[in-house]
């Protein structure tokens, strides 16, 4: 009874202040739908006007990659927005409230990732039903499409985490913009606009190698029935090895705000 509470007790705090997130979003409508109508208006846009030229190119329409690099894209521009409202947080001592009262410290960490991973999920879901407009089929199980739901979910917190070690660090929005415009750029070079065959040859050992081809190719495989294991547990190591780099970073920019009310 006791661990039940205990446990109560922490992830309490951090669903109000999910719903705290929630409620900003409601006053501020365009940021939420920022991630859900721009990478919808690319879909449509690159679908429109691209498609019959990559089908006499390649022989498809790239819709099973391109819906993924989009749902992507998203997650980062929607990300990106939590990162932008911290520094007046820490400015204003709100982050040093939160850290005096008696709940648990990672609270407001916990509660910023846990909005912006539902922000996720639903603008992945809208983005995914506007590519089953488009001609998107799922050739395998159904369960194939709640794997390809949760893996930019997956994305999400750890870019949530990246953003937030940034943000309690600097007083510098142009610096959030450019990390936003970096990884944005990085879902751009993942086979999303064309196969990477067609890129660049200089260009191709790089978009290989970076951390969200795999991510998106492991979409790509869920959508048309392949295999998608490898490309899924690459995705998961790039993943786990930023994470474990940046968590601890975020944890201790937020300590470090927070006890001083002002920039760690």
């Amino acid at each position: 009874m006791r661990t039940g509470t205990a446990i109560h007790r922490r992830i309490m705090p951090a669903v109000i202040l999910t719903e705290r997130m929630f409620m900003h979003w409601r006053l501020h409508p365009m940021v939420p739908l920022q991630s859900v109508l721009l990478p919808t208006l690319l879909l449509l846009t690159y679908y429109l006007v691209v498609s019959k030229s990559m089908m006499l190119a390649t022989g498809s329409d790239n819709l099973a990659t391109l819906v993924p690099m989009c749902i992507v894209a998203g997650t980062m521009m929607g990300t990106l927005n939590a990162g932008f409202h911290i520094p007046g947080e820490r400015d204003s001592g709100l982050l040093s409230r939160f850290w005096v009262m008696p709940v648990h410290r990672g609270s407001f960490l916990a509660g910023t990732v846990l909005a912006e991973a539902a922000q996720t999920l639903g603008a992945g879901f809208f983005i995914l039903l506007v590519g089953m407009s488009l001609g998107l089929r799922f050739e395998g199980p159904w369960l194939a499409a709640i794997a390809f739901l949760l893996i930019p979910v997956l994305v999400t917190i750890v870019f949530a985490t990246i953003v937030i070690a940034v943000a309690v660090r600097t007083h510098s929005a142009p610096l959030l913009t450019l990390l936003g415009g970096a990884a944005i750029g990085l879902a751009f070079c993942t086979g999303g606009v064309a196969p990477l065959e067609h890129f660049p040859a200089w260009v191709q050992p790089i978009a290989r190698a970076q951390p969200l081809t795999p991510v998106i190719d492991a979409m790509r495989a869920l959508v048309e029935g392949e295999p998608a294991g490898r490309s899924l547990l690459i995705g998961l190591a790039w993943l786990i090895g930023l994470a474990a780099v940046f968590g601890p970073l975020a944890v201790r920019g937020y300590r470090a705000a927070a006890q001083s009310g002002g920039a760690g």
